[in-house]
């Protein structure tokens, strides 16, 4: 090998593509909680394309990857990105990762054009190297939090919608009930009797 360049090369040749799906899990803590994640990396590649949709349904968050060093990738992101919300829950949330960041000396995709793509479409943007590991972990943790964050600010919003809401079996009334006021400075009653 004589230069970094095909260093690189050498070694993403060596590393091993996604077949099919694969499945790992992930914990994070966030606010003080516990979040286990079940992770199916669907492979980007186009002969996979009909077995992968069936995954989408039921997620809750989705990761986009491209490689910032092959334009072409990065020109699919559109196309997955319409296959993930035609199959997978309105309110998904997603995260465009540029894969590969480290190297930067071949990107053919730049940062900006990225995050403008990703701002255009409501989602957030990072770059991150598998390869070296630089923000990986960041990638996952931002999305679960993001996940865990409007997760449970939908519930506390459902919580106070079925507090609000108050249903009585048909025929029937309401009973309002006068709050018991206890007088604790009170030196005592007077006895009344009965004859």
């Amino acid at each position: 090998m004589s230069s970094k360049d095909e260093h690189y090369d050498y070694l993403y040749k060596k590393s091993k593509s996604t077949i099919g799906v694969e499945f790992a899990t992930k914990s994070i803590i966030t606010e003080g909680k516990v979040i286990k994640a079940q992770i199916w990396d669907t492979a980007g590649q186009e002969r996979y394309r009909a077995i992968t949709s069936a995954y989408y349904r039921g997620a809750v968050g989705a990761l986009l990857v491209y490689d910032i060093s092959k334009r072409s990738s990065f020109e699919n992101v559109e196309r997955w990105l319409k296959e993930l919300r035609d199959h997978a829950d309105p309110n998904i949330v997603v995260l465009l990762v540029g894969n590969k960041s480290d190297l930067r000396n071949l990107r053919t995709v730049t940062q900006e054009e990225a995050c403008a793509f990703s701002e255009r479409e409501g989602m957030a943007c990072m770059e991150a190297s598998a390869l070296n590991s630089s923000n990986v972990d960041e990638a996952f943790h931002r999305i679960l939090s993001e996940i865990y964050t409007l997760r449970s600010e939908r519930q506390l919003t459902a919580n106070q919608h079925d507090l609000n809401k108050t249903t009585l079996p048909l025929g029937t009334q309401g009973v309002r009930v006068d709050p018991i006021r206890i007088d604790l400075n009170s030196k005592g009653s007077k006895k009344r009797s009965c004859c």
